[in-house]
């Protein structure tokens, strides 16, 4: 079996989104189209914006899962992320703090959905 290479979040404004994780990630997508932009997380593996299925993006669905962002650095490198993003306005839904995993904060995207910053495990 093969591992999971698409991770989707579905948004519903695609270009919003687009440019969002473009400037807090400073990537480019790899394929665009009017509903769909990949980018890719690593080789291989793609990072997907969809708004196909615009009953699943609505601000009443509950978020149950995270993008996540592993950093190597320790804590200073997670808050120096934190006080980055903070900078750019995003909406921090929990500031930095120490998990079981380590030093972590939680962002919302346009659509609510949640990042998360973390040490690599």
């Amino acid at each position: 079996m093969t591992a999971p290479n698409l991770f989707l979040v579905y948004v519903r404004d695609v270009e919003r989104s687009t440019a969002f994780y473009r400037e807090l990630l400073g990537i480019e997508p790899v394929f665009t189209s009017p509903r769909y932009v990949a980018f890719e997380a690593a080789p291989g593996m793609l990072f997907a914006l969809w708004s196909g299925r615009p009953e699943a993006a609505v601000p009443g669905t509950p978020r149950t899962s995270e993008v996540g962002l592993m950093v190597t650095g320790g804590p200073a490198e997670v808050d120096a992320i934190h006080a980055a993003w903070a900078a750019k306005g995003v909406e921090v839904l929990e500031p930095p703090h120490d998990e079981v995993f380590g030093r972590t904060f939680v962002i919302a995207d346009p659509d609510g959905n949640l990042v998360r910053v973390s040490p690599v495990d």
